[in-house]
């Protein structure tokens, strides 16, 4: 029985270690704030994919694997564009553009309108190639 016990609780231990929360960085704006995250926590976040995943650069570069759609970065606000991002307002928006200033800028925009769980992808599309990951084109 103790045996089991260690091994059970050896098990617990390990599996605590190698699952690895991804809580990124914080980018606070009057009111209200999104999350800067890496091309290594966005893999993780693959993983799991529990958001909806919009590539917002313009002209179009290519995508990552798993994108969800296509928005211009200066049109996300736009009612034929906000009509396809989630109405619930706490939903999670992970965005990304070719070098991360235009993903920000979306963030930006998506914050001020009330939106509470946006995500981006720090550097964009560079930064997931330079980590040696791939674009579709």
């Amino acid at each position: 029985m103790k045996k089991l016990t260690f091994i059970l609780l050896a098990f617990l231990v390990i599996a605590g270690c190698q699952s690895k929360s991804i809580t990124g960085e914080t980018i606070t704006l009057d009111g209200g704030f999104y999350k800067n995250v890496s091309p290594a926590e966005l893999n993780t976040m693959l993983k799991t994919r529990d958001f909806v995943f919009i590539n917002v650069h313009i002209p179009f570069e290519g995508n990552i694997a798993g994108t969800d759609i296509s928005i211009p970065y200066d049109q996300i606000s736009e009612p034929n564009y906000l009509a396809q991002i989630p109405v619930d307002k706490n939903a999670k928006i992970l965005l990304y553009c070719r070098g991360g200033r235009m993903s920000a800028m979306a963030a930006e925009e998506l914050v001020s309108l009330g939106y509470t769980n946006i995500w981006n992808l720090d550097g964009g599309m560079v930064a997931w190639e330079q980590a040696g990951n791939e674009i579709e084109k």
